[in-house]
């Protein structure tokens, strides 16, 4: 592969500095700002209708997004009438402002004005290039004329603005490809907006730092965004934001790196929606602070039903390996896993209960498990799957979860082959009531109830060694388990040893006796040494 042809010098920071973000901590949750309206529809080969664009914007709001970027004005008739219809007929919360783009020419602004005009508040997003490669070959300008686009841009704002005094307009300034733009030249271009809008502590400009085409390591951007928070001008004045994208897959590292920099703000969309490999997941950042024990800010306890309205918007699915949202997340075939992860859930019950604490309040610690899959909405049913590559602890956990029958360690070893011979043969995963139908016709061979009572009563021990007796054989490590509910199940898991083997009966059935009748003659007949009904 040429890879010589890929050689490229970062735009870092000049000499002379120390970077400070490797010895932050991430202790609260940033400003969030979603661009799912803007950034993700255009990125959309079927761009949202009226109907998505609402739907996706009720979701934000009840997801709890204060800073909403609701469209491109200027760019289509579509996102123009949306933003009017928010901007006229009260749809917006008080505890929401939306934001709208606009590129750094006059027409394109003006028509962003006709459409915020009559909302309360918002905020214009001026956005255009200022990297080498986009002033030479998309613009033809010199870093010098590209900066009085930047002044002349922001004038034009606060021109505008000044002639809407029924809505409170706020700005905020993306120097896009600002990842791979000279940093000094940034600098300059973004005190001087700074300066243009006169922002304030109290009325602040909002820096917005794009890595438009991710061409780096997150550690570089992090160097790029600190550089920049300490060196600006009016940095009490500013909202420090940025906006990863996720050509190189490591949008999410460079977001948390970039906050550990100085950032205040990120945007980006649920789900990673967005031009190419799409934009930070804020999904993926708000439940890795929720997985370190910070308040995410966002609402996210029932992470399906998020995930199938923006399925529905987007008309994209969100992938299986998705993190915190997926299908298969929280699910393990491999053996190895499913035993930790059985064990691990064990482990957490048998505390709570020692300790008096409703198991839903203990810290969580399961092993391969990040979070607890019902803290978003999920339950265990999912967690291991049965494939020909579990183990006898994974599927010990379906029996368990799903009929409350508790394998021995020995039955969970020679049910296991069972199970993976199975698997193997069919070439796929088991569901189940597969596994469980799997169990009955191993090991559940009579159905017939126990004889009139002759002493025994309902003490299934005594149903064993009754039978024990006539047979001439030991019943050893008999299980019983179940409700004590009348007409509910009792299963009763019994061994007999002959031969030098050892060979395992099940029984089912609404009686501790006929439980343990059935399994004794269950294994009776898979041993091959019961002789007719008794």
């Amino acid at each position: 592969m040429p890879f010589h042809r890929y050689a490229r010098d970062a735009t870092s920071p000049t000499s002379g500095w120390s970077r400070r973000w490797p010895d932050a901590t991430l202790d609260r949750a940033p400003i969030w700002a979603s661009v799912d309206l803007r950034d993700g529809n255009q990125a959309l080969a079927e761009p949202m209708d009226t109907g998505r664009k609402q739907r996706m914007f009720d979701l934000l709001v009840a997801t709890g997004f204060k800073d909403i970027e609701v469209g491109y004005p200027a760019a289509s008739a579509h996102d123009f009438d949306f933003v009017r219809e928010l901007a006229t007929k009260g749809g917006i919360p008080d505890d929401v402002t939306i934001s709208v783009f606009t590129p750094a020419r006059p027409e394109l602004i003006e028509r962003t004005f006709d459409a915020i005009r009559g909302a309360d508040r918002a905020v214009v997003h001026l956005c255009h290039a200022t990297a080498c490669l986009w002033r030479e070959v998309v613009f033809g300008m010199s870093p010098r004329e590209v900066l009085r686009m930047a002044v002349d841009g922001a004038q034009h704002l606060v021109r505008l603005a000044e002639r809407e005094p029924g809505t409170d307009i706020r700005f905020e300034y993306s120097p896009e490809t600002f990842n791979l733009t000279e940093p000094e030249l940034a600098l300059e271009i973004a005190n001087r907006v700074a300066e243009v809008v006169d922002a304030t502590s109290d009325r602040p400009l909002v820096l917005n730092l794009p890595t438009t085409v991710e061409t780096h390591s997150p550690h570089v951007f992090a160097d790029q965004v600190e550089w920049m928070h300490r060196n600006l001008d009016r940095r009490d004045a500013i909202i420090l934001s940025v906006h990863p994208h996720n050509d190189r897959g490591t949008a999410v590292a460079s977001a948390e790196l970039a906050v550990l920099a100085g950032a205040d703000r990120v945007e980006g969309t649920l789900f990673g929606n967005g031009e190419r490999t799409g934009n930070v997941c804020l999904v993926t950042l708000a439940l890795n602070l929720f997985s370190s024990g910070v308040d995410p800010q966002l609402e996210l306890s029932d992470i399906d039903a998020v995930r199938a309205i923006v399925e529905d918007c987007n008309r994209l699915p969100v992938h299986p390996r998705h993190p915190y949202a997926g299908d298969l997340v929280y699910t393990a075939f491999s053996g190895t896993h499913q035993d930790a992860i059985a064990k691990g859930l064990a482990a957490l019950s048998e505390r709570a209960e020692r300790e008096g604490r409703d198991v839903d309040d203990m810290p969580w610690q399961v092993p391969y498990l990040p979070i607890d899959p019902k803290d978003v909405g999920r339950d265990y049913q999912a967690i291991i799957r049965v494939n020909g590559q579990s183990g006898k602890g994974g599927i010990a956990y379906v029996l368990k979860a799903g009929w409350g029958v508790d394998l021995p360690a020995e039955l969970r070893r020679d049910f296991a082959a069972v199970v993976q011979s199975a698997a193997d043969a069919l070439r796929r995963e088991l569901e189940p009531p597969e596994i469980w139908q799997l169990l009955l016709e191993t090991y559940c061979l009579d159905d017939s109830p126990a004889p009139p009572d002759d002493g025994g009563g309902a003490d299934g021990a005594a149903v064993l060694a009754r039978l024990a007796a006539e047979h001439g054989v030991g019943f050893t490590r008999p299980r019983f388990t179940g409700s004590t509910a009348a007409g509910a199940p009792m299963t009763c898991l019994v061994a007999v040893e002959t031969d030098g083997r050892t060979v395992w009966g099940l029984g089912r059935a609404a009686t501790v006796a006929d439980a343990a009748h059935r399994s004794a003659r269950s294994a009776l007949l898979r041993a091959g040494t019961h002789e007719g009904d008794q």
